[in-house]
């Protein structure tokens, strides 16, 4: 079983640039599949983003594409999301999660980091 904490969330303004971090402990972060995901007030949690174990291969949401980046160091057991030109409609709890098959639903979740993007 894993564990995951996220951090990195904040205030920013509109068109700036954060950096979300998930560290992951109780197992290696190179067996899972991993992801971010982001809820808002009222609307369902969504899909940001995905890396495989190694990280070669990554999947976006398309309201993401070409600003956010998702990467992983498997011997620091962490992931990234790197996000930039951040909009107020990115505001959101982000979430990190992980999945020990390649496809399927993902088992384990962070707590959640806050992002607030104003305009």
């Amino acid at each position: 079983q894993v564990q995951l904490v996220e951090s990195g969330g904040g205030l920013v303004q509109s068109g700036g640039s954060l950096r979300l971090s998930c560290a992951a402990s109780g197992r290696t972060s190179s067996n899972y599949v991993m992801g971010w995901f982001r809820q808002s007030p009222g609307k369902e949690r969504e899909f940001v983003a995905s890396s495989d174990r190694s990280g070669d291969r990554t999947n976006y949401a398309d309201s993401v594409k070409g600003r956010f980046t998702i990467s992983r160091d498997n011997a620091k057991n962490t992931m990234y999301l790197q996000m930039r030109r951040l909009r107020p409609e990115d505001t959101a709890v982000y979430y990190c999660a992980a999945r020990t098959g390649t496809f399927g639903p993902y088992s384990y979740w962070g707590q959640g980091t806050q992002v607030t993007v104003s305009s």
